[in-house]
């Protein structure tokens, strides 16, 4: 087994990987359980402009762990992310401006996601990261103590609302199609290290006074995503990044959505945290 060769991309998240070319990263065997190890202490992995092309990002996905499906797409396992009038989710994404976790509205949020950029805009369209791992770090023993049995809901009308102040009927009977979900505010991981969940789609604390529950989920969030805590990634072509979905939040920064910019995402399947 090669070493790869990093380089930190922050403080406290995310190294980039160099020396990996779009061949090696489907044929070499060791790679996959490489970048969990390195996924598992550093949240964010980019490869350089690895233009790796949607059949060798989902062969090398497999290996990371089972994929999740996407049957709207040409490719099941491929999510396209743009505003372009044909894309069946576009409708969704302006939420994605607000941090989050991707599949919170799934029974079990997704264990990490692997994204390359096919267009991008000349100006934003970033991507930022801020690590949960981290803000469950810096809390309080007191507060490790308050927050370790906390169930949090997480809602579909709560993040798309922020974006649609005022929605239509359609869109709000739209919206109830997803049934609420209830994740830990504490997600403790198969190696044991515990991160916080929550972001856009956090709606409420299970059996806590609702207004006191959202300004606690709206503490933690502005806690953990100081300037000082983000690392932003500038996206080239050919990017891909993977990121440990339940371990941090994510958003995309503001860019000219009359422009094209086009995302290719997927997504392994989340697994159930230890209790």
């Amino acid at each position: 087994m090669s070493a790869l060769t990093t380089e930190k991309l922050s403080e406290t998240v995310g190294v980039k990987i160099l020396g990996v070319d779009a061949e090696r990263l489907v044929a070499d065997e060791d790679l996959p359980g490489q970048c969990l190890e390195l996924l598992e202490r550093h949240s964010v992995l980019l490869f350089p402009e690895l233009h790796a092309g949607d059949a060798a990002q989902v062969a090398f996905s497999r290996k990371l762990g089972p994929l999740a499906s996407f049957p709207n797409f040409p490719n099941e396992h491929v999510m396209i992310i743009s505003f372009d009038p044909d894309n069946p989710n576009a409708k969704y994404y302006p939420s994605n401006d607000y941090w989050h976790i991707d599949g919170s509205m799934d029974e079990v949020p997704a264990r990490a996601s692997i994204m390359s950029a096919h267009e991008i805009t000349a100006e934003g369209g970033e991507t930022a990261f801020a690590s949960t791992y981290a803000a469950y770090d810096a809390l309080s023993e007191r507060e490790r103590e308050q927050f370790a049995e906390m169930r949090v809901i997480h809602r579909m009308a709560r993040i798309q609302s922020r974006t649609f102040a005022d929605p239509t009927p359609e869109q709000q009977a739209d919206w109830a199609r997803f049934p609420d979900r209830e994740h830990p505010l504490v997600w403790t991981h198969e190696s044991g290290r515990r991160s916080l969940v929550f972001g856009a789609s956090a709606s409420h604390v299970v059996d806590m006074d609702f207004d006191r529950g959202q300004a606690l989920l709206d503490e933690l969030q502005e806690r953990a995503t100081t300037p000082d805590r983000i690392y932003k990634h500038t996206w080239s072509v050919g990017d891909l990044v993977i990121w440990d979905n339940t371990g941090l939040v994510h958003r995309a920064c503001e860019f000219d959505r009359s422009l094209p910019r086009r995302m290719h995402r997927s997504t392994l399947v989340g697994q159930e945290p230890i209790q």
